[in-house]
């Protein structure tokens, strides 16, 4: 038997903000990143509908774009000073995992950090407060999801902490919050709204629930990234793209994610390339590398008039390319004789990495490096 899980509450549509006056409280946290969300005026206007709603709010700033536990830890004191029963995740992806951590070790201050980055031993949460996530960006679905990912600056690890128990209670979905993101960040997020939505698809674990959902949005995000990025006032395609981001979260939190994913993790950690970057770069690889065990990507393939695997990972690199996002490691900057100094222990933290359990083919050590150094040069795989 399959469960579906997703928040209590999603509020999507140009203007959704506004439904902060409805909720219930008397304390909220807000937790942000930089100051973007206060230049264009999204946090006061946050803040003015949690007063019309009666509730005073406070605000943490200052989460980096790779959250580190420290950051967390810190966040959770704050929230001890604060006693909010509201707490909420504004910004990017950074802000909305930090926030999720954050809310972990406010509701339970012994908790051991080592103990949660195994899969599904987060406690049950909502003793002291209720959790709304309003994403700026079109990405990561962490609005939807029970994924948060955390840097342990100490280790140079990142570890994504798997749990239902860290699905957001409300979601709100308002495109309107888009429009300032820059092209670069507008491309790479939605590049991950696609990765979502294929390693979805394609989980060991995916089911008819989440395959329309991941269907759906990596159809959308096709339709739609290209126009974002060119035209960035479109408040058409950026409700689009925030739909997409926000549905293949929804389908990727229920069935998890693959390699790409593993894989990504460890690029973001040691050389502290884009999360969505990243994922653009190994998705063709590591499709070409599934296709052995599952015929269905030929299913997405069809999506352009194709039929093949090999033809879906070419409509990748072509949306890739289309949004100016370079398609190798090394294009990226990153030496030669830096990479293979680190390759070794890339490899050897995806292989542990949550995510390749539920990737279609079970990788062995040399594969994930060979798919590593495939990218790292621009080549296809062919195994």
């Amino acid at each position: 038997m399959a469960k579906f899980i997703a928040p209590n509450e999603i509020f999507h549509g140009l203007g959704s903000l506004e439904n902060l006056k409805t909720l219930k409280g008397s304390k909220a946290v807000i937790v942000i990143g930089g100051d973007s969300v206060k230049e264009n005026g999204v946090l006061a206007q946050v803040q003015s509908y949690l007063s019309d709603a009666s509730i005073e709010s406070a605000v943490f700033s200052g989460v980096e774009v790779d959250p580190s536990l420290e950051t967390a830890l810190n966040g959770a004191d704050f929230f001890m000073q604060e006693k909010p029963d509201v707490i909420i995740g504004l910004g990017g992806c950074s802000a909305i995992d930090a926030a999720k951590l954050m809310r972990v070790f406010y509701e339970y201050p012994d908790t051991n950090f080592e103990d949660i980055i195994v899969p599904f031993k987060v406690k049950p949460l909502g003793k002291k407060s209720y959790f709304v996530a309003i994403p700026s960006t079109s990405g990561t679905g962490t609005e939807i999801s029970g994924l948060s990912v955390i840097t342990d600056r100490v280790k140079g690890v990142k570890y994504p902490i798997v749990s239902h128990e860290l699905t957001p209670d409300v979601a709100i979905i308002d495109g309107n919050l888009c429009k300032s993101m820059p092209k670069n960040v507008t491309a790479n997020t939605g590049l991950d709204a696609l990765s979502h939505g294929v390693e979805a698809y394609v989980s060991n674990i995916s089911d008819d629930y989440s395959d329309v959902l991941s269907k759906g949005a990596i159809e959308m995000v096709f339709k739609n990234l290209v126009t974002v990025v060119e035209s960035p006032e479109n408040e058409d395609a950026r409700q689009a793209m925030h739909n997409a981001s926000c549905m293949a979260g929804m389908a990727f939190t229920n069935v998890w994610l693959g390699i790409v994913h593993s894989m990504s993790h460890q690029l973001g950690a040691t050389f502290g390339i884009p999360h969505g970057h990243a994922n653009a770069i190994l998705m063709p690889n590591v499709v070409r590398f599934n296709s052995k065990v599952t015929d269905k990507y030929s299913n997405l393939a069809a999506l352009f008039g194709k039929s093949t695997a090999e033809e879906f990972a070419t409509e990748i690199e072509t949306l890739r390319e289309s949004v100016s996002v370079v398609g190798t490691f090394e294009q990226y900057g990153i030496s030669k004789e830096l990479w293979e100094e680190k390759l070794d222990t890339l490899t050897e933290n995806a292989m542990k990495d949550p995510c390749t359990i539920f990737n279609p083919r079970k990788p062995v050590f040399e594969e994930i490096k060979a798919i590593y150094n495939a990218c790292y040069e621009g080549t296809a795989i062919n195994f």
